[in-house]
């Protein structure tokens, strides 16, 4: 079962394990929306919602496996970091403890600690310690900022320059070092570990083959987009106030508030984990962006 399994992550890893013959189930939460399903996927679907622990005890019937990818971090000011991501993550734990599932993999972040002031870092730590004290056989993945279509990182950059009135503002001095994870090389790191015991009850921190500034992905973003903009350096702080000021007056802010938190501190890890724990070379950034002129039509 894939919770999670409409968003930028769990698309592509729910078409990745149906393409490999694996039977796939994704938990949908009760909508009047239509879903975001993969297109012409076969997957089995089951409506409830993380805080309904009844459901979810019929919903991980038969089930083997939970890849849990589902969080609400996406929706910036209007997400439930404790009602969903924490709560949701505690329910999903205990209805694995009594369905006996094989094992729970855990998406998290670069920097999760229960310590931190930044709240998704705070909420994917407080998870991380549920599974990991569950006694359920459990894989973390802390990763850095993944990018590929239809991200929150890279796409949701590039519309934000695409909107801005010539210049952009960039949190302090833009110097704050990220290491960007291709999409279908996060997918790959998955989809060995499934298929292998030596990640088991381990937290693994991956990241992609590249260190780079957040001022140089922002000029490699304007680069491949073809636009120009002077870009100004503003305090986070103030930064974070214009930001949560936009959020509310526009009706789809194209970047969720936490992704300052993501600038806050360095987000990298060894640059050797993909070859070394995988055998994945890691997708060069650069080379890798010529989906995004696409993404902005």
């Amino acid at each position: 079962m894939v919770t999670g399994g409409t968003g930028f992550v769990g698309r592509t890893l729910v078409r990745n394990l149906v393409s490999l013959g694996y039977p796939v189930r994704t938990l949908l939460k009760p909508s009047k929306q239509s879903p975001n399903l993969p297109k012409n996927i076969p997957v089995e679907v089951t409506v409830c919602s993380l805080n309904d622990p009844r459901g979810l005890l019929a919903a991980l019937k038969g089930v083997d496996i939970i890849f849990h990818l589902a969080g609400t971090e996406r929706l910036s000011t209007r997400a439930d970091l404790n009602g969903v991501d924490v709560q949701g993550t505690k329910n999903i734990v205990e209805a694995a403890q009594q369905c006996n599932i094989e094992r729970i993999f855990f998406l998290s972040h670069l920097g999760a600690d229960r310590n931190s002031a930044y709240p998704v870092l705070k909420a994917k730590a407080i998870s991380e310690k549920m599974i990991e004290q569950s006694g359920v056989p459990f894989t973390i993945f802390r990763c850095s900022n993944i990018f590929g279509p239809g991200d929150q990182f890279v796409v949701s950059l590039a519309k934000l320059l695409k909107s801005a009135p010539g210049f952009f503002f960039l949190p302090g001095n833009g110097l704050s070092v990220l290491q960007p994870l291709w999409i279908e090389d996060l997918i790959a790191s998955l989809l060995v570990s499934l298929q292998n015991t030596e990640t088991l009850n381990e937290i693994l921190e991956i990241g992609g083959g590249e260190i780079y500034t957040f001022r140089e992905i922002i000029e490699s973003i304007l680069s491949v987009i073809n636009l120009k903009r002077t870009l100004i350096q503003l305090s986070p702080g103030y930064l974070r106030i214009l930001a949560v000021y936009m959020d509310q007056f526009m009706k789809r802010f194209p970047v969720s508030l936490f992704w300052l938190d993501t600038l806050a501190e360095d987000r990298t890890t060894n640059l050797d984990t993909l070859p070394r724990r995988f055998g994945i070379l890691p997708s060069r950034f650069l080379q890798q962006l010529a989906f995004l002129p696409a993404e902005l039509k």
